[in-house]
This record gives structure tokens, C-alpha cells and sequence, in this order.
């Protein structure tokens, strides 16, 4: 270790959004940054798999905030718009039911009212004041609470009347049911937590916050898909003087004199750091990198007993000769499936793998021609399921092809008529290999639920409860999950962590 008393060197593991976006925090602190990751390419569950002449985005499809990605580059001196496309999308996306109604969400205020309208009449002045009640929330929950640390019990303690005030105890759906009485309302309103991994009958209705993001900010596509932003963020870590290093994987954090001083990597090399900061999830950074310490909060018997995000199933696929085809199906589709409280119901608490399902549906090349060869179509399709920690846990080595051609099925039968005779290419993802691909314990899509007693204060710290000199990033962390939540957890982290002196080289020895 340097003898100078402020850290110079940082290494971060994990390449996601969340670590590639703490590493240019800390290059921009005047750190030399190695960033560590077991993929081929950057972006974690924002990187891409190209089969076929088909680029398949894994992970997140969307841009929300495009302002927390502008104030990252701006905050390293670079202009975030010349080095990513961000187009508008118009429509967001359109949720279509089993009775063949449809509601299309935009930014337009009365082309919203308008959809209301046309839906539910006698629910216009109740979407009004949800839309109301999502604002208040995202001045404290967004811009109060997600833009600051909340490492410290006082921090929490000194916001407790303001979430009485907000009734943060009540779900999302609960408050979505208090304004609106048309059920497919009541979806449209409150389906939101299943992108950051909650049980919209039991995350708090904080994130209800997410409809004044959408209303305020509009839903961006980036051009090049969510890999183009995760590639610009690594070369800014390079032009910064720092290292991507792809294809390592860390075995371990080593901790020295009572603080993080670096990390064994398999295979046993070592690399020193003065700070650590880990992008991988918060479960693993303590049940495995940290499995040679002893924990005082986050031991595994306490990780155990967290409520967990749900699983995907995401299935990948490429179609030839279907551009002109299925002209009414845009970028975004959310196909609903019969049940909604007791589909939740099977996949979060019973554990159980439905024959029925919603389906999320992206189709970037409507937007985007490079995501497949032309004249084709590259879809994206996603079904939540149960995470493998239930006690009837799903057995995929079994079920994924069966439950493929269920999806198959329904998009055949939904939406994508004679879709079986277009496949050219096709990627199956479970929570199997989220497990295996991204080490995300119990193949879980989103890391720990954003339940009220697991968000904040009762999330794993940013700064390590448990090693000086460990930090974490990424959705298990604070503020949470989702592009805006990783985003953010690095803004909250460079909060924390102290100024570099001038940068010294990155030591490397073998074991």
C-alpha cells in the first residue's frame, strides 16, 4: 500500500452501469481506476450478445432519466450527447389486455387524458390526482432520498414524518386503487415495480414516483441499445487514464490491517487498491468476496432472510423477412396475461411457474437497423418467474423449453401471428443464468426487492457496514435498481468517498 495519506488507486468490480458509472466518479476524483468483469464486454446486464447478425440486448431497453447520464459525463467534463444518440420514444408503449382493449402510454398530457378518457371516463380526475400524488413523491423519494447518502440512522430518523405523511406504507397498487376503479387502469398504473424487481401488492408506493419520470422526462431509446452507453462509459474510464479489464473474474476482497487493500482474482492473481468498490451484487460481495470475514450486519444468515426480486425469463430471438409484418406491433408491447394479484401472488410468495404469464415485448428495430440484417426483426421478450430460492424451486434444465413454446404461444396467438414460421434465431436466459452469468444470488433479476424495510437505510450501505475502504455500487445497494437507481448509486458513492491525491501506477503480483 501507498504511504500517502489519501487512497490513489481503485479498483471496481463489475462492469455494469452501476460500476462503470462509480469508476468515472472516481477517475473524475483524480483516481486510478481498474474496473474488473467476468464478461466479454462491458454493461453487465446492460451488454449485448450478437448470434446471427442479430444484436440482442440483455438487459434494461430504456433511458428515463436521461439527465442523471448527462450530469455522470458532465461531471467527468465530457458532453454525454456527443457520445450517445438518445431518441424520443412516442409512444412509450402500449399495454394490450385479453379482451382486445389497449392503452398506449405518452409524454403528452392530453393525449393521456385522452387514453383515460376513452378507457375509463369516471377515472379522469383520479388519474389526475395520481399523476399529482407520483410528483410529490419524486421530489423526496427521487430527488431527496436517491440523491443522497443514507448510511446513517439519523438520515433516516430525520425523514420519518414526511413518509408517514406520504402513506410510503401503502403498496403501489393500493394507491393506485385509492384513484382509479377501472382495473386495467390499476395495472397500467402500478405494473412498474416488476422493472426494478418489487411485488407491486407490497413495494411501497414511493415508486409510484416512476409515472411523474415518464410524464417529465419522457422513455429514450439509445441508439446502439443500452451497450452503446455501457462502450462510452468505458472509454471515458480510459481517457481518464483508467483500465476496463474484461474476462477476470475477482475471487475475493483482501483486507489488510482492518481495510479493503485490493482483490485475488481467479486463478490468484492480486491486485492492490487503496479503496474497493464493488458493482457486484450486494449478496454476493458479502456471502462470497467477503465469505473469509467475519460480518457483523450482512451475514449470510441475515441475506438469507431478505426478500428477494423476482426471476426472468427472457427469450431472445430473431425473425427473417418480417419488417413489413405485424405493422401494429411498435418498439414497446406489454402483453397482459388473465391473472394479475394471483399471477404476482404465484411468482413472488408461492414460488410457482404459471401456465399463464405477461409478457414485456421489445422490438428495437422498428427504431433501430442495426440490431439485425435488413428486412429483419430482432425481438427481446420477457416473463417475470420465480427466483430458485423457493422451497419448490423450478427446475430449468426441464421447464425452459416448455415454457418457450408457451410464450411462443401466446405471442402466435396475442400479438405476432405465425411468428413459429419467422424464427431464425432464438436465446433463452433464466434465472439459471443470471445466476451463473451475472452471480446474482438466487438468479434473481433485480437483486433485494425494494420493499419499504429493504430500501434506504435498510439497503446494504453504500459505504461497507461491515470493511473501511469497501464501497458498493449497483442495484442491491442505495438508491436501488433500474437505470436511474445504478446511475444514481454512484452520484450517492462519490458523495462518500474521499478526494485522491495524484494518481500512483496499479501493482500487480502474482500470488
Amino acid at each position: 500500500m501507498s504511504d500517502s495519506a489519501a487512497p490513489q488507486r481503485a479498483i471496481v468490480i463489475g462492469a455494469g452501469l452501476g460500476g462503470l458509472a462509480s469508476a468515472m466518479r472516481l477517475g473524475a476524483k483524480g483516481y486510478n481506476v481498474c474496473v474488473i468483469d467476468k464478461l466479454d464486454l462491458p454493461g453487465g446486464r446492460g451488454s449485448s450478445i450478437t448470434q446471427g447478425g442479430h444484436r440482442f440486448d440483455l438487459g434494461p431497453t430504456i433511458i428515463t432519466v436521461p439527465q442523471g447520464l448527462r450530469d455522470l459525463w458532465a461531471a467527468c467534463g465530457r458532453d454525454f450527447d456527443r457520445d450517445v444518440t438518445l431518441k424520443p420514444m412516442d409512444p412509450f408503449y402500449e399495454i394490450r389486455w385479453e379482451d382486445g382493449s389497449t392503452f398506449t402510454m405518452r409524454q403528452d398530457e392530453a393525449a393521456m387524458e385522452a387514453e383515460v378518457s376513452r378507457l375509463s371516463p369516471a377515472d379522469l380526475k383520479g388519474f389526475r390526482k395520481f399523476l399529482g400524488d407520483s410528483e410529490d413523491r419524486y421530489w423526496f423519494g427521487y430527488e431527496n432520498l436517491g440523491r443522497r447518502p443514507m448510511n446513517e440512522l439519523w438520515e433516516l430518523i430525520k425523514v420519518l414524518p414526511r413518509f408517514v405523511w406520504l402513506r410510503a406504507d401503502r403498496s403501489v397498487y393500493a394507491h393506485a386503487a385509492r384513484r382509479v376503479r377501472d382495473p386495467r387502469l390499476r395495472f397500467a398504473l402500478s405494473f412498474h415495480p416488476l422493472f426494478i424487481g418489487g411485488d407491486p401488492f407490497r413495494v411501497t408506493s414511493m415508486y409510484i414516483l416512476v409515472s411523474h419520470l415518464e410524464k417529465a422526462f419522457g422513455v429514450h431509446y439509445a441508439m446502439g441499445g443500452v451497450q452503446a452507453i455501457a462502450k462510452a462509459m468505458a472509454q471515458v474510464i480510459r481517457d481518464q487514464g483508467g483500465m476496463v479489464r474484461m474476462g477476470a473474474e475477482v475471487d475475493e476482497i483482501l483486507v489488510e490491517n482492518g481495510r479493503a487493500a485490493g482483490v485475488r482474482l481467479v486463478g490468484g492473481e492480486r491486485l492492490e487498491a487503496d479503496i474497493v468498490v464493488s458493482n457486484a451484487d450486494a449478496g454476493h460481495t458479502y456471502t462470497r468476496l467477503l465469505r473469509n470475514r467475519p460480518r457483523k450486519r450482512w451475514t449470510d444468515a441475515k441475506l438469507k432472510r431478505q426478500r428477494w426480486s423476482m426471476g426472468l425469463f427472457v427469450w431472445y430471438f430473431g425473425t427473417r423477412g418480417t419488417k413489413d409484418m405485424w405493422r401494429d406491433v411498435g418498439h414497446h408491447t406489454i402483453v397482459v396475461g388473465p391473472r394479475y394479484r394471483a399471477h404476482i401472488q404465484d411468482i413472488f410468495i408461492n414460488g410457482h411457474l404459471c401456465d399463464d404469464m405477461s409478457l414485456y415485448v421489445h422490438r428495437p428495430s422498428v427504431t433501430d437497423p442495426s440490431v439485425a440484417p435488413d428486412g429483419d426483426d430482432t425481438f427481446y421478450v420477457l416473463s417475470p418467474v420465480p427466483h430458485l430460492g423457493h422451497d419448490n424451486g423450478v427446475d430449468w434444465t426441464t421447464e425452459e423449453e416448455p415454457y418457450r413454446q408457451k410464450m411462443l404461444a401466446m405471442l402466435e396467438e396475442r400479438l405476432l401471428p405465425g411468428l413459429s414460421q419467422h424464427v431464425s434465431q432464438s436465446l433463452v436466459f433464466t434465472p439459471d443464468t443470471f445466476r451463473d452469468r451475472y452471480l446474482s444470488p438466487l438468479g434473481a433479476g433485480f437483486s433485494i426487492e425494494p420493499r419499504i424495510l429493504q430500501s434506504a437505510y435498510f439497503r446494504p450501505h453504500n459505504i461497507s457496514e461491515e470493511v473501511p475502504g469497501l464501497y458498493l455500487a449497483g442495484a442491491g445497494t442505495h438508491p436501488g435498481a433500474g437505470v436511474p437507481g445504478v446511475i444514481g448509486t454512484a452520484e450517492v458513492l462519490a458523495q462518500l468517498v474521499p478526494d485522491a491525491t495524484p494518481a500512483a501506477p496499479l501493482r500487480m503480483a502474482a500470488e
